[in-house]
Order: structure tokens, then C-alpha cells, then sequence
């Protein structure tokens, strides 16, 4: 509750937050110092605010959400026949969705993040593509012009993504132009593409657009999405799937 508060005013004080949730400011601080201590917020006087433009670290972002990227993952797998193709994005919803993948055989992956080619090539079953490339620390993916010529040299069923944000105009956004062209060169190359976000990412900033949900076939979220948003899927035939959060 305190990050939905942050997010959506972009700085809070430890006062009115303890007076939101009727505890003590020490109780307060006490969670506040944990979100620190991963990265997610950071301190200013009196309060606390979102770290900036940039993406967070990626064992801080794994952590975020969790329950609700696993319920995605969930209906995400309910949507994967075995003996498929699928091309993967970056990200952590991305990770835990193709973790939940374990009862299906014979798929195929092709992807530029390391976690998700190892996670895939545990099974003897399973075939698995990745890019050259230099490796970026903590995310653990390749990113650049030949991860775009990788994505095109397959045609897949299902191209797989996340994003770092959604604007209220229904702009897919990212942190880096890299992002985006990977994010692309998938949308590009596959039969049925496949969003993958928790509804934080409704308004979230990040500033490099590419794509639009418009340009999507499914769209899986954890809650409802804004109500706009909604009608505009299905308006045009797209599949929007709402997972419900398991206790």
C-alpha cells in the first residue's frame, strides 16, 4: 500500500503516511527502511519518493508484485500448448511466466535474457535460442541491433513481453530505445503477441514509447485495467484476461 500511495503522488511524507494507515511513525519508517534497503523507494526529508526515470534493480523488481506476476503467469500457461514457439522478452513477469510453463513439452524458446534461457534449458524437452552479445549486469540480457536481426530470423506463435509502463494514451514504454526494439522486433515476428504487467504499470513513467495496445492480441493483467483501456481491447477483438491474485 505504501508503493501504490508513492506511485501515484510521487512523494509521500512518513507523518501522513502514518496517519493513512493509522500506525505509529516508527512503524512507518520500519517498512519504509525495508523498501529502501531494495531499491524500490528512497528517503528524502520527511518522507520518501520513487528512485527517479530509471528502471529499478532487477532483484528488487522480482521481488516487487510477486504474488501477482505468479497468478499471471498462471492464466499465461493456460494459453501455451505444448510443441510451441515462443519468443521471450526481458523482465521479471516474462521470467515467472515461462516458470510456469513446467507441464508443457516440446516448446521452443528463443530469447535474449539469460534467466529465462536458463529456466528453459533445464528441460531436456524443451530447445532454446539466445543472441550474441554483450550481457547487461543485474538484467542479465543482450540488448542491440543484432538482438532485432536474432528476433526476425523466426516467425513464432506466441511472442511474449512486459513492459515498463502503459501511458493513459495506450503507449507501450521502456527505459531504453534498446528495450523497445527488442520489444518490436518480437511484436514484428510473431502469429500472437502477449502482454504481460501488473496494473502498477498503468501510469507508470518511463519515457521511450514503442508500440501501442492496439498493436496487441492478449493482454494479461492481475486487477482490472482502466476502464478505457479495456474497452479499447475489445473493441477491436483482442483477448484481455484479468488473473486473480491467489491468498
Amino acid at each position: 500500500m505504501i508503493l501504490d500511495q508513492v506511485r501515484a503522488r510521487g512523494q509521500v511524507g512518513i507523518e501522513e503516511l502514518s496517519q493513512i494507515h493509522d500506525v505509529s511513525p516508527q512503524t512507518i519508517r520500519r517498512d519504509v527502511n525495508e523498501l529502501c534497503a531494495t531499491g524500490v523507494l528512497r528517503r528524502v526529508h520527511g518522507g520518501v519518493e520513487l528512485p527517479g526515470s530509471e528502471n529499478l534493480l532487477y532483484t528488487s523488481r522480482r521481488m516487487m508484485n510477486e504474488s501477482a506476476k505468479r497468478a499471471i503467469g498462471g492464466v499465461f500457461a493456460e494459453l501455451i500448448p505444448s510443441g510451441a514457439s515462443l519468443a521471450v522478452s526481458i523482465g521479471t513477469t516474462p521470467e515467472i511466466a515461462i516458470q510456469s510453463l513446467s507441464a508443457r513439452s516440446d516448446l521452443m524458446v528463443v530469447t535474449n535474457n539469460l534467466n529465462i534461457a536458463l529456466i528453459a534449458s533445464d528441460r531436456a524437452d524443451w530447445s532454446v535460442r539466445i543472441p550474441g552479445g554483450a550481457v547487461r549486469p543485474g538484467d542479465r540480457d543482450v540488448l542491440g541491433p543484432q538482438v532485432e536481426a536474432f528476433f526476425a530470423r523466426y516467425q513464432v506463435d506466441f511472442g511474449v513481453f512486459g513492459v515498463g509502463g502503459v501511458s493513459e494514451d495506450g503507449s507501450l514504454l521502456d527505459f531504453t530505445e534498446e528495450e523497445v526494439a527488442a520489444r518490436m522486433a518480437i511484436l514484428r515476428n510473431c502469429r500472437r503477441s502477449v502482454l504481460l504487467l501488473d496494473h502498477t504499470k498503468f501510469g507508470r513513467s518511463a519515457h521511450v514509447r514503442g508500440g501501442h495496445l492496439r498493436d496487441l492480441d492478449v493482454v494479461i493483467c492481475d486487477r482490472a485495467i482502466p476502464a478505457h483501456h479495456a474497452t479499447a481491447l475489445i473493441s477491436r477483438g483482442a483477448q484481455l484476461v484479468i488473473a486473480e491474485e491467489q491468498a
